[in-house]
């Protein structure tokens, strides 16, 4: 072994012999958790090697686009303005100052790598361009329940390809599912899944929004808030190495609350793309809560200053990352 003390090894997956190799030397014994690190930005042929090789012997760690608080630490953080570090997204190579990517290049090249190392050996070549459409529709779904057959229809593809590229987009961690929660307040729940991209950046450039006041003016605008709020919330779970355990509730009256945190406390969370404050924003939330024992009452909004208001905790979005944290119990 080169490294009897360990090591960091990244793009790990283009030498398979390596994992063979970290096997032999944690099997002699001498080993400590944390000991070699391995990443790799293919997610498949990274998990396959792994696998194969290292099963029982590993732990996994998913490391997501860049959170709220890391955006904010770095010098080109658009200066605080929400809607730009939302348009902006959270990928580190568009906060190195260095290389001055510019973004519409970058995302443009991030697909077409993405397709060619993720996606190519998972699906027919010949459906290579329709799978990078199939992303381009998905972009105008995110913060909505799923609907396959829509897609289907959308693309000519048949609801079993759209389940499967579905798989694969969630597997490389693209996208990610809230399922609805079941719990104790009746029978007349709805079965889908919403569906989210993980990064508001990514979902911004496949919606042709290329500035903040695109943002601000699209129809989007609020799904995009909505999916930027759902993944500060799962990038602070994975980043603590914790389950998500998040989902949503609706019922079959269309009764919803956007987002059910059950962690050290249960929380109702509703998302909105406003700074305001108004009482009526709660709504929801105060309807649930009273369906609900001990359950906590969150409305994540676009203004700066977090507090308590009758009950409803009003979380800004500079606090959406750790809110858990930061509110009174």
């Amino acid at each position: 072994m080169a490294f009897p003390d360990g090591a960091i090894i990244d793009e790990a997956q283009k030498v398979p012999d390596i994992f063979d190799a970290v096997k032999f030397h944690v099997d002699k014994g001498d080993f400590k958790p944390g000991k070699f690190i391995l990443t790799g930005s293919s997610q498949f042929r990274l998990k396959e090697n792994m696998t194969d090789s290292l099963a029982g012997r590993v732990g996994f760690l998913k490391l997501l686009p860049f959170s709220i608080s890391e955006m904010m630490s770095c010098n080109s953080s658009q200066g605080g303005n929400v809607y730009q570090i939302i348009q902006k997204g959270g990928y580190p190579p568009l906060y190195d100052s260095d290389r001055h990517y510019f973004p519409e290049d970058w995302f443009e090249n991030y697909i077409d790598s993405y397709i060619d190392l993720d996606v190519k050996n998972n699906i027919n070549a010949s459906n290579l361009s329709v799978f990078k459409k199939f992303v381009q529709i998905c972009a105008t779904y995110s913060g909505q329940m799923l609907s396959m057959d829509s897609i289907s229809r959308s693309l000519r593809i048949s609801s079993p390809t759209v389940k499967q590229w579905l798989s694969i987009l969630k597997s490389s961690y693209i996208i990610h599912f809230l399922e609805p929660d079941f719990n104790d307040l009746g029978k007349s729940l709805v079965k889908t899944p919403k569906m989210y991209f993980v990064d508001s950046g990514l979902l911004c450039h496949l919606l042709r929004i290329e500035s903040a006041e695109d943002m601000i003016l699209s129809p989007y605008k609020g799904a995009i808030v909505e999916t930027f709020a759902v993944s500060q919330m799962l990038k602070n779970r994975l980043n603590h190495a914790k389950k998500a355990n998040l989902s949503y509730f609706r019922d079959l009256r269309g009764f919803e609350v956007d987002a059910i945190a059950d962690w050290r406390h249960s929380f109702a969370i509703e998302i909105k793309s406003t700074s305001d404050n108004e009482k009526k924003l709660s709504a929801n939330l105060r309807e649930y809560i009273k369906l609900r024992d001990n359950c906590k009452g969150i409305l994540f909004y676009l203004g700066d200053e977090t507090y308590t208001i009758d009950g409803i905790t009003y979380v800004s979005w500079k606090d959406w990352e750790n809110f858990e944290n930061i509110i009174s119990l």
